[in-house]
């Protein structure tokens, strides 16, 4: 974390970025334990693949605000900068 503030890099931004990715990262396939928690409770007729296709535009999804926040930093500081101002 020290060379990342000797970057300038705000940690608070950092912290909300690494928390989209390992949100990302639980519905993303192969490991993705989100989806295999979906499969051990849905029917047994509803295959994995149907799991990963309905699950695909929520990546999308969660992909274009990941990079939303990479891209606008502002977006991750803002309600922390008005709560502790």
């Amino acid at each position: 974390m020290q060379s990342l503030l000797s970057l300038g890099v705000d940690p608070v931004w950092f912290a909300v970025l690494f928390a989209l990715c390992l949100q990302t990262s639980f519905l993303t396939p192969p490991v993705g334990p989100a989806l295999f928690y979906i499969k051990g409770v849905c029917p047994t007729a509803i295959k994995t693949r149907d799991i990963y296709t309905g699950v695909f535009p929520f990546i999308i999804i969660q992909l274009s605000v990941l990079f939303a926040v990479f891209v606008l930093g502002d977006l991750a500081t803002w309600l922390p900068d008005i709560v502790h101002n």
